[in-house]
């Protein structure tokens, strides 16, 4: 893949260049990133140990959980190594790997939310349907499905940064391969290559935004029929996880994308940090400490490992 470039490795200008910063962001995000992989890999584990969890909801929720933790794996410990390191170049190849893998487990995000949302339409607007419709064989079409589609919009994403000419300067502004940054690099015209970017994310956005939109339509109207405060209150709180999901998710991608490029490149930094390290951290508390199922089942687990600690310790004092 790729046109004719006559570079062969980049330089990341990363975050920032002051040294008395870079110390207490490495720390910082080195924080960040353990607690990402810790809370992801709990949802995870606990999801499969948890047979009150073996629904079509957190089947989604572990894939979800699987692609934070790749997508944040994609950014997070290059851009720790740079904070630390003064080499910060990257080679032709990796720098169009870290944005092809990027951009693939991103797009899933999207596609993942949108089946998130239409499983939630289906158990409330249809609850004696729910087991009929969102069968297991379903489910596993439906994961297929996003993660086919994100790799076909990885692979033209990608064709289209690093197709074309770049020999121009190879300093990228940013702290890893993103869009904006490195078509700046570009020596060949970039106006067919953002336009068909620009598409692409919009279709991507647009049509898992329409999803969520008329899935969320329905389940409103649903929750104002009901005629049971509990009920109502019930089903608005299975949808809260998802909706603050959506709204993190969705909210900062489309101020780094869905705009021309700005000027004010630290303002996109920002926003980058936002949506590929913060979001990946945040989402396993969202699911967590706003489900009730997931709270009960964390307990059980507790319990379960606690007297399993207390009968090894007690046959290993008698013995």
């Amino acid at each position: 893949m790729g046109g004719n470039h006559t570079q062969t490795e980049f330089i990341l200008l990363g975050i920032t260049d002051s040294p008395y910063a870079q110390t207490p962001l490495f720390l910082l995000f080195l924080l960040i990133y353990i607690v990402t992989l810790v809370g992801n890999f709990s949802i995870i584990t606990l999801v499969r140990v948890s047979p009150s969890l073996h629904t079509p909801m957190y089947f989604f929720l572990t894939h979800f959980a699987f692609t934070d933790i790749c997508y944040s794996t994609v950014i997070s410990p290059r851009m720790l190594a740079d904070l630390l390191s003064e080499d910060k170049t990257i080679s032709f190849t990796g720098c169009m790997m870290q944005f092809l893998s990027f951009t693939f487990f991103g797009s899933a995000e999207c596609h993942l939310l949108a089946m998130m949302a239409y499983d939630r339409h289906v158990a409330i607007c249809q609850p004696l349907l729910y087991v009929t419709i969102i069968s297991s064989r379903v489910c596993w079409q439906l994961v297929a499905s996003s993660y086919l589609f994100a790799f076909l919009s990885a692979i033209i994403y990608t064709w289209c940064v690093f197709g074309g000419s770049l020999c121009g300067p190879n300093c990228i502004n940013h702290f890893f391969c993103d869009i904006i940054p490195v078509l700046k690099l570009m020596c060949s015209d970039t106006h067919i290559s953002e336009m068909v970017i620009f598409a692409l994310i919009t279709i991507n956005a647009v049509c898992a935004s329409a999803v969520i939109f008329l899935s969320y339509i329905s389940i409103i109207r649903t929750v104002l029929r009901m005629g049971s405060a509990q009920s109502r209150a019930r089903a608005s709180h299975t949808c809260a996880s998802h909706l603050t999901a959506v709204a993190l998710f969705f909210g900062s991608a489309f101020f780094m994308y869905l705009q021309r490029p700005s000027s004010h490149r630290t303002l996109d930094k920002l926003a980058s940090i936002f949506y590929s390290v913060v979001t990946p951290m945040l989402n396993p508390f969202i699911y967590s400490l706003r489900n009730k199922e997931v709270k009960l089942a964390l307990v059980r687990c507790g319990r379960r490992f606690l007297n399993g600690w207390q009968h090894r310790r007690v046959l290993s004092s008698r013995t």
